[in-house]
């Protein structure tokens, strides 16, 4: 899978996010950092083994600014998911898994983006 774009997003208002949660469905938060932001992130679900998939469908959303605290928050929700093991997908590469269940909100923190010091700082 090729291709992804990159969007421009405005910051969310508070409280602007509203999901519904069944028995058999939940929801995946995903952190990230500000450099992700308008990156779109994508999970699919693992194959019947529990390995990730590359050809599997994926579902997708996109990283945006939140203001919940006191500092903005950087992340990508993506509600409405079935019950189960999901892959989270760094481009073509396999990142990391995360378990949801249904009724919950399942997180995920995207690892940082490695920051080589500057002249100053070295």
């Amino acid at each position: 899978m090729s291709g992804h774009h990159h969007h421009v997003t405005d910051a969310s208002a508070v409280a602007s996010v509203v999901l519904e949660l069944g028995a058999d469905r939940g929801a995946l938060a995903i952190y990230t950092g500000g450099e992700q932001c308008g990156r779109e992130i994508h999970v699919s679900r693992v194959d019947p083994d529990g390995a990730a998939d590359a050809t599997a469908v994926r579902t997708h959303a996109a990283v945006r600014v939140r203001a919940v605290r006191p500092r903005p928050v950087y992340g990508a929700l993506i509600p409405d998911l079935p019950a189960g093991r999901y892959v989270v997908w760094d481009g073509e590469v396999a990142l990391s898994t995360v378990d949801v269940n249904g009724g919950a909100v399942a997180e995920f923190e995207w690892p940082p983006v490695p920051r080589w010091p500057s002249a100053e700082e070295a």
